[in-house]
Formats: structure tokens, sequence, C-alpha cells
């Protein structure tokens, strides 16, 4: 794609401006998805009765879309963007309260909302708007120490924290807390504060072990794997080993066969089988670049808001992945996590891609971004008269 310096398009001047490399990584890792999508998925349908490409025509079509949105939303400015997710979170928060009371119950949790034959997971269009929201409100109270935005961010947790652990989504809940938790200590609130909510994440965590079985269950697996089923953790674990530094060779895999989730949480033990640890390096390197860019280049941004809300985006990403990967290498417990822009599912695709959106619309480069979150300054100069002169 070429365009004339002189070009003053809406397009060139998103051409001009977009973190061209952010954007490759991320282009990287959908086409890298779209590969893997035919590697595992082909199996999980055939042993599901479904059409043998199924998964694959899917997941193509949502992979397009989220490009799509993608692209879309990386033109917005930053208002714009802080506009969205405040929008997206909550129609997201509504459609999960509606899930909670009215939703398909699947292995115990009410997690979807279905409706003209489709079927949605609010949760994940909540992760990268909730950081948006958070890293405003941090600003806000940043920039204005007088201000009460502290507390909404922390009401906003609890509400949100609340119906993911009412559904229950103990997983998505510790992402939300891990990415709220980093913004806290980002915005350079009081460190006091800081070990006073990280007393009641832990509480959290205790409340939920007490509280939900399939919590106890998986902890005391992953603490003593002979006192339950840990088929799929050990499969997981074991393909690290037969695939070695350079894999069996694509379609060699014989997890994805006996896998009931190889094509979503379990997909990166695929790639260790078929492809080698050193793809699976490679494919961490991706997702590591996106955080390492968020952190270093971006740190420095004058606006608050812009610089917690691109911190909080590449960190959602990165430690959703993180958690995703610790899981197959056995290092966590087992939780429904899938791998952005790589697992099969159409909400967890498009909720990535909305995420890549915003962070690459706040990277862009802008001769003079109006500041979303900026302390308030008296003026010191008299008034201004009717005849456009100072008094």
């Amino acid at each position: 794609m070429r365009f004339a310096r002189d070009d003053r398009s809406i397009v060139a001047e998103w051409w001009f401006s977009i973190d061209r490399l952010l954007l490759a990584v991320v282009l990287t890792l959908i086409a890298v998805g779209v590969v893997l999508s035919l590697a595992a998925s082909p199996a999980v349908a055939t042993r599901k009765g479904l059409p043998t490409y199924f998964f694959v025509e899917r997941h193509l079509v949502f992979a397009a879309t989220g490009i799509v949105l993608m692209l879309a939303v990386s033109f917005l400015e930053p208002r714009s963007v802080l506009m969205l997710g405040g929008g997206v979170l909550a129609v997201s928060l509504v459609l999960m309260l509606v899930a909670t009371l009215y939703g398909p119950e699947v292995n115990g949790a009410r997690r979807w909302v279905r409706f003209a034959g489709f079927s949605l997971q609010p949760s994940e269009f909540a992760k990268p708007a909730f950081a948006i929201v958070t890293a405003w409100l941090f600003a806000e109270a940043r920039t204005r120490p007088g201000a009460s935005m502290i507390w909404w961010a922390v009401g906003l947790y609890c509400v949100a924290s609340g119906l993911l652990l009412r559904q229950p989504d103990v997983g998505q809940w510790f992402l939300l807390t891990l990415v709220w938790g980093a913004l806290f200590f980002i915005s350079g609130q009081p460190l006091l504060w800081a070990i006073g909510f990280g007393g009641i994440g832990l509480g959290g965590l205790a409340v939920a072990y007490v509280n939900f079985a399939h919590v106890r269950g998986r902890i005391a697996r992953f603490l003593d794997p002979a006192s339950g089923d840990t088929f799929q953790t050990d499969r997981a674990i074991q393909s690290f080993a037969e695939g070695g530094f350079f894999g069996r060779g694509p379609g060699e895999g014989t997890i994805k066969s006996v896998l009931p989730d190889a094509h979503t949480d379990f997909i990166f033990a695929v790639v260790a089988e078929e492809y080698g640890a050193i793809a699976c390096l490679l494919l961490l390197g991706l997702y590591a670049f996106v955080v390492a860019r968020a952190l270093t280049r971006y740190s420095h941004r004058r606006d608050p808001f812009t610089q917690l809300a691109v911190h909080g985006l590449a960190l959602l990403i990165a430690m959703q992945a993180a958690i995703n990967m610790a899981v197959n290498v056995g290092l966590i417990p087992a939780k429904g996590m899938t791998l952005p822009f790589i697992s099969a599912g159409g909400s967890s695709m498009l909720a990535a891609s909305l995420a890549a959106g915003m962070l690459l619309a706040l990277v862009r480069r802008r001769a003079d971004p109006m500041p979303v979150s900026r302390p308030k300054v008296a003026s010191t100069l008299p008034p201004i008269g009717r005849n456009g002169r100072r008094r």
C-alpha cells in the first residue's frame, strides 16, 4: 500500500500514523490461528459428527470479521475509543446479567446469550471495554487527586466481579482482577491501598475455593493428580515431550483426536506436538512483542488515559495468552481460557480483535493529540470583554 506524502485522505492519514509493525504482528497471529484451525479442528468436528471443516469454516468467517472490526476501530480517536469502550461495557454487563438469569446452562455455568440462532459470550467483550473504562477512571484519579474516581473504579470492579462469579467464570474473574490490579499499580495509587486490595483479591480466591466445587476440584487435581481426572492436562503435557524441538509434522499429531478442547483451550498443545517447542517459543515471542511494544515505546504518552489504556489492553492480551499456555504446560490449574486470535470461538476472536483495534487506535502517531484526561487548571488571565480584549 502506497500513498503520497501530501495525501490527506482518511486512509492515507491512518496508514502514515498506524504502528505497522504492531499491526503486522496481530495479523500474523490471526493467520497462525487459521493455519492451526486447519490442524486441530477437523478431528474434533469428525468426533462430534459434524462436517470435517465445520470449525475451520467458522474460524475463517470470524477471523475475517475480526480483521474488519479491528481495522475499523483503529481509525478512532482516543476519545472515541473511550466512548466505544463505555458503550460496549454497559451492554456487556447487561447481557452478562441476562446470561446468569436466563442463559443456557453448559457444564454447570451460565455464560452465554442466544438469539437468532447465534451464541454470544458477553464476558469476552467486557474484558477490553473494562480495561478502557478502568484506565480512564484511574487516569482521572491521578490527574484530579480530589476526585472520587478511584471509588468508581472499585465499584466497577465489584460489579464485573459479581457477575462473573455469579455465572460462575472464575478464570475470567481472575484475568480481570490481574488487569485491574496492574492498572491500579501503574497509575501510581497509594501503596497501602495496593496492599489492601491485594489482600481482598486473595480473599476472593479463598471464597471461590470454598464456594465452587469445580474450583476446589481443579486445584486438588493440580496439587494431587491422583485425586481426580487429569486426562486433558496429562495429554497436553505429553504432547510437548512427543513433539520435541521441531514437532512430528503438520497433521501428524494424535492429541487432537482425543482431546475435547483441542481446538480451543488446548490448541497450544497441538502446536507443541505437530510443530515443536521452537514454534511454541516463536508464538510466545509474538505475544511478548505486543506487551513489550506497549510497555516501552508508548509508556511516555502525555495523556494519562492513553498511557494506561495502552498498557491495560496489551497486558490483557498477554496475560490471557500466558494463562492459556501455563495451563497447557501444567504450571497452573486448568481453566477455560482461550488463546487470543488462535483458539476457535466467535466471541473470543471478535473480542480479541476489538482489543487489538482499540490498542492500534491509541498508539497511532498524532501531531497534537487532544488529551482525554487532563488536570483542571484555573486560568490566571483576566476575563475577555465584549470587544475581544482582556479587561
